[in-house]
């Protein structure tokens, strides 16, 4: 299992280093010129071509590209992504914050989305193709389809204006995690329970239920058995969850003013901030990566056949 996990984590350090050269690629292609957005930034009336090019300077803007490349390369490897335009703060000193506020609304939706998927499609599973199976299928397809902005907006309107129960932003207490949670929650759990349902209605239609059954085994502990296989099915998935779901708050946290990492690239992206642009789409497909290699060695831990094929 040790080498299985060290080859896997080297294979994902080619894909990291592309993922970095991309992502400074890609800021590196917009049309604006950075050293103007930092003249701008800092209220200068009038710029000339004299300070844009001091200012190129001065960030050592008038390098090569791979020079700046690799300079830049090496300080995100020690968490210095430089300093914001703006604001002229380190990026870390504003991202290490937003990221850590996220993480936490994040890791509390996961959690409410695991158990409620889980517990969903067992039972939908076992009742397969009755009411609460076509009922459950179908209200959840309903409120998936709903836009997160939308339902955000209800919620805020029914429970903080109407019923006066939870506050509308921040994140002061328990109360300001219900909201975001919640309407997480509606536009997650309706696509994961259908991956459970699905995988325990495969599991149904195996052997070891029938000889199971036949040797007069508790249906209690056949389901068990049942529930762990299909969870085996499911731990890429719900692995994933935390990156997408990371990468998918941008509107939760603007609505509900969730002082995290989408509402902080909102601004970097109204205010043309690169550093902390580049350092947010950096942060998010590391943890892609991340991820999905723990995902992999979670998989090969529960299957040992899997580490056969790496």
């Amino acid at each position: 299992m040790r080498s299985y996990i060290i080859r896997r984590f080297f294979i994902s350090l080619p894909l990291l280093v592309m993922i970095s050269f991309l992502t400074f690629v890609l800021v590196n292609l917009s049309p604006l010129d950075p050293a103007e957005v930092v003249l701008h930034a800092q209220g200068v009336p009038t710029i000339t071509d004299e300070l844009i090019a001091e200012t190129k300077g001065t960030l050592g803007m008038n390098q090569p590209f791979v020079i700046r490349y690799l300079n830049w390369f090496v300080s995100c490897l020690q968490f210095d992504f430089g300093h914001s335009y703006v604001t002229g703060k380190p990026v870390w000193s504003l991202l290490g914050p937003a990221l850590f506020n996220t993480l936490k609304l994040t890791l509390v939706s996961v959690m409410a989305i695991i158990a409620t998927s889980v517990v969903l499609g067992v039972i939908c599973a076992l009742r397969e193709g009755k009411v609460l199976d076509n009922s459950v299928r179908g209200i959840s397809f309903f409120l998936t389809s709903m836009p997160s902005y939308w339902l955000s907006a209800i919620m805020v309107w029914y429970f903080s204006v109407k019923l006066d129960l939870l506050p509308t932003s921040g994140m002061e207490s328990f109360k300001s995690y219900v909201l975001p949670v919640i309407v997480t929650t509606i536009n997650f759990a309706g696509v994961y329970f259908r991956i459970i349902r699905s995988s325990m209605i495969n599991n149904l239609n195996e052997d070891y239920v029938l000889y199971g059954r036949a040797c007069g085994l508790p249906e209690r502990k056949i389901t068990l058995h049942m529930v762990r296989n299909s969870l085996q099915v499911a731990i890429t998935v719900f692995g994933m969850a935390i990156p997408i779901i990371l990468g998918s708050t941008v509107v939760v946290e603007n609505i509900f003013a969730w002082p995290g990492l989408g509402t902080l690239s909102v601004k970097a992206i109204l205010t043309r901030d690169f550093p902390i642009i580049q350092a947010y789409v950096l942060v998010l497909a590391v943890t892609f990566v991340l991820f999905n290699t723990l995902s992999d060695i979670l998989n090969a831990a529960m299957n040992p056949k899997l580490r056969k094929d790496l």
